[in-house]
C-alpha cells in the first residue's frame, strides 16, 4: 500500500526570479499563501539568499519552485500550464488581467464552446495558466 501523505506537487524552476513569482502568485490568486523557503546560505552551490526549495499554494494546491544555480538552455512551455477554476466571474477576470501583464494572451477571456468564460495566458514569468470560470447549475 502506498503513502497516504503522497501528493504530486507541479515544481517551477526558476533561475533567480522564484520569489518574485511566488510573491506575484500569492497576491494575484485569492486563498493562496507561501508556505516555506529554504535559502541558499553563505557558501553553498546557489546564490546566497536565493530559493534552494520552496513551497507555496493556490487555492488548496500545493506547489514547489526553487532558483536553479544551473544555467539551462530551456525554461517553461505553453505545452503543460497550470488549469485554474474560478466560481467568480470577478476573480477570473481580475487574475486574467493581472497574469496578462508582461505575458503573453494565447486565448483572450471569452465564451468557448468548453466554458462560459476561460483565457489561456503565459505570465511574465513563463508558466502559462489556463483559467476557467465554472458553470452556474
Amino acid at each position: 500500500m502506498g503513502n497516504i501523505n503522497q501528493k504530486v506537487h507541479p515544481f517551477l524552476m526558476f533561475e533567480g526570479q522564484a520569489e518574485a513569482a511566488m510573491n506575484a502568485y500569492t497576491s494575484i490568486f485569492d486563498d493562496s499563501e507561501i508556505v516555506s523557503i529554504t535559502r541558499y546560505g553563505a557558501d553553498e552551490a546557489g546564490d546566497e539568499g536565493t530559493v534552494m526549495q520552496a513551497v507555496f499554494s493556490i487555492k488548496g494546491q500545493e506547489f514547489m519552485c526553487s532558483d536553479s544555480y544551473v544555467k539551462h538552455n530551456f525554461t517553461f512551455t505553453p505545452s503543460i500550464s497550470l488549469f485554474v477554476t474560478f466560481d467568480s466571474e470577478e476573480e477570473i477576470d481580475r487574475v486574467f488581467e493581472e497574469l496578462a501583464a508582461d505575458g503573453n494572451v494565447f486565448m483572450p477571456l471569452d465564451v468557448y464552446p468548453f466554458s462560459d468564460k476561460f483565457g489561456w495566458v503565459g505570465d511574465a514569468f513563463g508558466v502559462t495558466w489556463q483559467l476557467s470560470l465554472i458553470k452556474k447549475e
